[in-house]
């Protein structure tokens, strides 16, 4: 009754948290059923990490069971990059499996340090040694952590609002890494403490943003399109995209096939486009991009990146523009313009093609 008192009472924000994590998760309508199992999975190990670093600092304390207490440092060095490597896996899309193995790997040499002393080692007089690989888990922890921040980054829509959670989540990462060797090992007491407040808030985040994104493409939606043309002033050039032929790709193979074209196309779009323009989908087969301080020459740029990723699939689409040279154009005015260019390319489409705008061949 005494080690569940003072186990309650070392980590009770810890449960609070979690607690509140899998309510969060419970009720959420933001994301798919299998991240949400990952976040369900990360949560009780995370649980289970708080339970063995409390068993460890029980047994050093009392200074007794050294063996039990290598077995339980072997599981605390090998839980730290696993949960890294699950919240990888769970934060970051179409992440594989496979991201785990180096984790796999570090479990099997901290269970060899058991009898061998490679990783750690306790002597006789309680006292934790380092062995010859004594900071590789930390180094695996740190080479997650930035893979992790790195991926996070790199396939977020380089908006201010979503490279801030990503920094709060990295520098919380830094901190467990960094502070155990400030404080020492008073630290992994709460350490699980800090992975999961940093990782609920995170989600916090990320469900904010989900509402200024695109469900199906993972763009930004019409409310952030709102947002963002609110003003104009930095807003140098427009582009209006649509699809050709989703009406026919809908009819004959379906709304799933529909979804994955419109999926395809996004993905090109976003890989075009720079850190000053931002991709929008504002519903349908409609698509906008934003250019800040771009000048005529990068515009074209972008065109022709557009053009060269589209051209690598299936698919094909309409695209209008609008340059505001000398910044005197509203945004009302340069979507004109924009839309007009692009319903005129796609009337050249279907007229090449033989078909009207419903997918009927007609005769030329």
């Amino acid at each position: 009754m005494e080690l569940l008192k003072g186990y309650l009472l070392q980590n009770w924000a810890l449960i609070l948290v979690l607690i509140a994590f899998v309510i969060a998760l419970m009720i959420t309508v933001f994301l798919d059923r299998a991240t949400v199992i990952r976040m369900y999975v990360l949560i009780a190990a995370v649980f289970l990490l708080s339970i063995i670093v409390f068993i460890e600092f029980h047994l050093t304390d009392i200074n007794k069971h050294h063996t039990l207490r290598e077995v339980m440092i072997a599981i605390r060095y090998s839980a730290t990059p696993l949960i890294i490597s699950l919240i990888l896996f769970a934060l970051v899309k179409r992440m594989k499996w496979y991201v785990i193995i180096p984790a796999i790997l570090l479990t099997v040499i901290n269970i060899i340090s058991i009898f061998t002393g490679i990783v750690f080692s306790v002597d006789d007089s309680g006292e934790l040694q380092r062995g010859a690989l004594g900071y590789l888990p930390y180094i695996i922890v740190g080479i997650y952590s930035v893979a992790l921040v790195v991926l996070l980054v790199y396939r977020s829509n380089k908006q201010i609002t979503e490279i801030i959670p990503i920094c709060f989540l990295a520098f919380a990462f830094a901190s467990g890494i960094i502070f155990p060797f400030v404080f020492g090992k008073e630290y992994s007491k709460i350490f699980c403490t800090t992975i999961a407040i940093s990782l609920f808030v995170y989600y916090v985040f990320q469900i904010l943003q989900l509402t200024k994104k695109d469900a199906l493409t993972g763009l930004l939606n019409r409310q952030a399109y709102y947002a963002a043309t609110r003003t104009s002033r930095e807003i140098s050039a427009l582009l209006s995209i649509d699809m050709n032929g989703l009406k026919v790709i809908n009819d004959t193979g379906g709304h799933h096939a529909g979804d994955v074209a419109l999926e395809t196309l996004a993905n090109c779009f976003f890989k075009a486009a720079h850190s000053n323009m931002q991709v929008y989908r504002l519903g349908g087969d409609e698509f906008v991009i934003l250019c800040k301080k771009t000048s005529e020459g990068e515009l074209h740029a972008l065109l022709e990146r557009i053009k060269k990723n589209v051209s690598e699939t299936e698919y094909s689409c309409s695209i209008g523009y609008s340059f505001n040279a000398d910044g005197n154009k509203t945004i009302e005015q340069m979507v004109k313009e924009s839309d007009e260019m692009m319903y005129q390319n796609k009337a050249k489409y279907y007229q090449n093609k033989g078909i009207d705008r419903r997918g009927n061949k007609y005769e030329k």
